[in-house]
């Protein structure tokens, strides 16, 4: 296997890792692109992936056969050190539902259970979508849809403000 050393342990190129995580290239791409896998800091041909990288997308794999949503795979993984995500990894298996009908017979289990007051509301996560604003000829905002009721009003004041400055004159 073509893989380098490096003090922070082997490094992949793209083909070896989608080759041991049995994901596509396209799929790492849109991964980093959606905040689920780091970037490997260069792109091209010279991208080297790290174990961490590897590690991630196997439980991100683990976690879509448990019928999570990308969102929620998301937020799960994006406080987690590469520590914490190998040891997810390695305890992972015993914590999936076999089959579709297991989980939302869990999720159900979950809701009707009651439970402490949690110190951050549960938010519901849907799939997200890109929304392209255009403020002026050459320049546009992109907001990830949807949003809180929150983050909707200070986007609107963002676009109000924007707006605003692309009128003035030069």
């Amino acid at each position: 296997m073509g893989e380098a050393r490096s003090s922070g342990g082997p490094l992949y190129e793209l083909t070896e890792l989608c080759d041991l995580s049995t994901v596509t290239p396209r799929t790492v791409r849109y991964y980093i692109q959606q905040g689920l896998l780091p970037s490997p800091g260069q792109f091209g041909p010279g991208a080297k992936y790290s174990t961490g990288h590897l590690n991630r997308l196997k439980l991100i794999r683990q976690l879509q056969r448990a019928h999570l949503p990308l969102a929620e795979i998301r937020r799960r993984l994006h406080p987690l050190s590469d520590g914490a995500v190998a040891a997810s990894l390695a305890e992972e298996p015993a914590r999936t539902t076999s089959s579709a009908v297991d989980y939302v017979r869990a999720v159900l289990a979950s809701s009707a259970a009651p439970s402490a007051p949690a110190a951050t509301p549960r938010v519901v996560l849907e799939r997200s979508q890109w929304e392209r604003v255009p403020l002026d000829d050459d320049v546009e905002l992109h907001v990830r849809r949807p949003l809180s009721r929150d983050q909707n009003r200070r986007v609107e004041r963002l676009l109000d403000a924007a707006r605003r400055i692309f009128e003035e004159e030069p």
